[in-house]
């Protein structure tokens, strides 16, 4: 007996798989940030609360996104009226916006961080923990205004051939909006977009410049301290160089296809669903890129709850 599988299901279960890596990743490295908070407070640092930041916007970014992606690969295309919709939406276009002004603030902190002595930038230095919490703010005051409008064009999608100019999802679309409207939006996102990518962009080839002074001191000097690998701060900045290219490459990637499908005359569901694996493809591998540095942690957080649970259960 041969069971078949539609191509809905089988991207239904692609999405499922998502959901479950990314949760799972985000949620481990979360809760080795809180074991640092909790238990050795004496290694936490600055970074560790935008590192937080980021793995909760994470979390919400895959549940707002795949999850109303995967009910439709089931049949259910109809789940979400339109408050359903709005709230969705909303809450997934706000958290996207603070994926990306989290990891240009991520990126320009460490490049302050590493900062010679010396440099024009190292006062900043000692204002940097100040900063963290008004930049939060900030992020989240720009990116709920910039999407407000979402409350007011958004509705449920009940025709599947839909055309015409305007956002369209699985399961929900903006109505029919004038065009200097939607030039005026698309223009307000490029310009949020830009800015924090060209603070990623610079922040990272700051950051690549002082690292390769730094590997020619340590070659010039042939000591095996200096080395590159020997500094935690240094495979942190490597970290977070790959982090941000992971970030623009899907950002890009995912913003082209979008304005594609936004422009074209007949919408097609492949592209939503393309689209959709795309914007979940960063905060579902980020948690693991950052878990790089982390494994030492992370077995010894394991070895202590493996012993805790073997003293509960012989002391029963």
């Amino acid at each position: 007996m041969k069971i078949m599988f539609s191509s809905d299901s089988i991207l239904g279960f692609f999405f499922i798989s998502l959901i479950c890596i990314g949760l799972m990743g985000n949620l481990v490295l979360f809760t080795l940030y809180i074991d640092t908070f909790l238990t050795q407070s004496c290694l936490k640092k600055p970074i560790d609360v935008i590192f937080i930041h980021l793995t909760l916007v994470n979390v919400l970014t895959i549940l707002f996104k795949l999850i109303p992606d995967v009910m439709p690969s089931f049949g259910e295309r109809y789940f979400l009226d339109d408050v359903g919709c709005k709230t969705t939406l909303y809450i997934y276009r706000v958290t996207r916006g603070l994926s990306i002004c989290t990891t240009a603030f991520l990126s320009v902190f460490q490049a302050i961080t590493i900062n010679p002595v010396n440099s024009k930038w190292a006062w900043l230095r000692s204002k940097l923990s100040m900063c963290i919490y008004p930049s939060f703010l900030f992020c989240w005051v720009i990116n709920l205004l910039i999407y407000i409008h979402i409350i007011e064009t958004v509705r449920a999608r009940n025709n599947f051939t839909t055309a015409g100019l305007g956002y369209y999802a699985v399961y929900c679309q903006t109505e029919q909006l004038e065009h200097h409207y939607s030039m005026a939006f698309l223009n307000v996102m490029v310009i949020r977009d830009l800015l924090f990518v060209v603070l990623m962009m610079w922040s990272s080839i700051y950051m690549v410049t002082l690292l390769y002074k730094h590997r020619q001191r340590a070659q010039h000097l042939h000591s095996l301290s200096l080395s590159p690998q020997s500094s935690p701060e240094i495979k942190a900045t490597h970290t977070i160089l790959l982090l941000v290219g992971c970030f623009v490459f899907f950002h890009c990637l995912n913003n082209f296809i979008a304005f594609y499908f936004l422009y074209l005359p007949k919408k097609k569901p492949e592209m939503e669903r393309i689209t959709g694996i795309i914007s979940s493809c960063y905060p579902s591998l980020c948690p693991f890129v950052l878990m790089k540095n982390k494994m030492s942690q992370l077995t010894s957080f394991l070895s202590r709850v493996t012993i805790t649970c073997s003293q509960r259960t012989f002391s029963r």
